[in-house]
Order: C-alpha cells, then structure tokens, then sequence
C-alpha cells in the first residue's frame, strides 16, 4: 500500500527492521505513529531520542529529527533539547535495562522535575540485544543468560517507580492490546508534563525460549488471561492479582508546574530584579 502512514512516517529503504520474529517492539512502533497521525502532529516540532537496545533502535526507521545517544542517557540529552527548545514534542524511546538501570538516575530526575518529556519504554524483561541478560524488571524465578537458576532479584515496577519520583502522567499498556495502547500513547504525548508509558513487549527469542513460554503466537496469548485493568484491579484481592498485570493510567494530574515553565519563569524573576 502506498500513501499509508507506515510511508508517511517510516524509512522504507531501512525495511525490515532489525527486530527477531515475534518481538513486540513493531507493534509498540505502530502505536506510536499512529498516535502522531490521528493527532496530526506536525513531524516538524518533533524530535526522537533513544539510548542503546532492542527498543532504542527504533529511531532508525523513523522519518523523523532524531537522536540515537549512549546507553541510559536518552532522557539526559532529551532533557537539553526540551530546555533548549520547549516548543518542541520530544520523545524518548527505551527499554527496561536502557531507562531502568544504567538510565535510571536520570528517569528519576525528570520525573522528580516534571519535564514535559513523553518516555515510551519497551519493557521485554531482559537485555534483548546483547544477549538476554537480566534486567531490573526482569520477574522473580525467571530464566536469563544470566540467571540460569532463576532470578533472584525483586524487579522494579516501572510505573509505581515514575509515580513515586513524581511523573504526572503514569500508564500500562501492553503488545496484546495495540489500539488502548495507541489511545494511551495520545494522552501522554498530549500531556504537560512528565509522562511515562510502560509497554510490555515480548522477547520470544531470548526470554521467551529461556522461559519455554512458546513462539511468538503464544506468548502473545499468555496476555489474554494476565492483563487485567486499573479499574477490574480494584475489586480484587491480593491474591487475585498474583502474577497478573495491571494496566491502563496510574496518575493522569495537572497540579505540578512543568519544568521548562519554572525555568522560563525563574528568568524572568532575575531580569527583573536586574532591574531594581
């Protein structure tokens, strides 16, 4: 198909991506550009930035100005472009091992200031592209080439990480449910302030051969009976929500000042007490 937003948006020429058979990383690629098209959003005022990994390489095949950075440091060169030029949309595609662990200062940071930066973090639980070593959300018990008896580290949770640090836009989607995810990629880029979306994204490769999880198909499969809504969550036990994951918005608030606004605000403090 011609004049499709895949060649509106996508470099053709850089066709077929990098991406093993069943990753979950195109899907979470389609819902963003699909979010941008429905928005009409002018690909003039928007800037990618990605850091190292399976997710972070998406920014090649983007028909876009982008920025492909050292590994965890997405959000620090994002940041210097949003404070150099707030009128721009700027975008940070990551992993769990790029923004969790080596960039996870900096994900705390920009939480903590409420910079108007949309974080898109493809969440494959493990370190995809250099072989499938642990990572902080890697699940407990799990199989990686680094934990070949199981993972004995507690994970983080993403989205309660981003609340705690003080995002004011928190949300889950998942590969399984491609059009919420697209309608959720719209509010945090719609959002003033930090937003972070988690998007689970299967590895069939390496976590989920290690694992014994299936092919792709069931893996993909395995959502249907995990996911479960913020909304059904809160009518279950503890129990219940054992070994289920929970999506949809966590924090969706406007009562914190965004950053670059404090900034600009805070200059002109400083003329005018230049001037008394």
């Amino acid at each position: 198909m011609k004049n499709n937003i895949y060649d509106k948006y996508l470099v053709e020429e850089k066709m077929p991506t990098m991406w093993c058979p069943g990753c979950g990383n195109g899907i979470v690629l389609q819902s963003i550009i699909r979010a941008i098209d429905e928005m009409d959003l002018d690909p003039e005022k928007i800037v990618f930035v990605s850091g190292i990994g399976c997710s972070s390489r998406a920014v090649n095949y983007l028909k876009f100005d982008c920025m492909h950075t050292n590994h965890g440091r997405a959000i620090a060169f994002a940041t210097g472009i949003k404070m150099a030029n707030p009128e721009l949309k700027v975008i940070v595609l990551t992993g769990d091992g790029d923004c969790a662990s080596i960039g996870g200062n900096h994900l705390i940071h920009a939480c903590r200031r409420n910079i108007d930066l949309t974080v898109i973090c493809m969440n494959n639980s493990n370190y995809g592209m250099t072989g499938g070593q642990y990572s902080p959300t890697t699940p407990l018990n799990s199989f990686t080439k680094t934990s070949v008896y199981g993972s004995y580290e507690p994970p983080f949770d993403l989205c309660d990480l981003t609340k705690s640090a003080g995002a004011t836009y928190v949300a889950r989607c998942a590969t399984y449910l491609p059009v919420q995810m697209k309608d959720i990629i719209k509010k945090a880029l719609n959002h003033h302030g930090l937003s972070f979306v988690d998007c689970a994204s299967d590895c069939p490769s390496l976590y989920g051969r290690l694992n014994r999880l299936g092919d792709a198909g069931e893996m993909m499969l395995r959502w249907k009976d995990r996911l479960v809504s913020v909304t059904q969550s809160q009518k279950m036990s503890e129990e219940e929500l054992k070994d289920k994951v929970i999506w949809g918005e966590f924090v969706n608030k406007s009562d914190r000042m965004e950053y670059t606004d404090i900034y600009k605000e805070n200059i002109r403090r400083a003329k005018e007490a230049a001037h008394e």
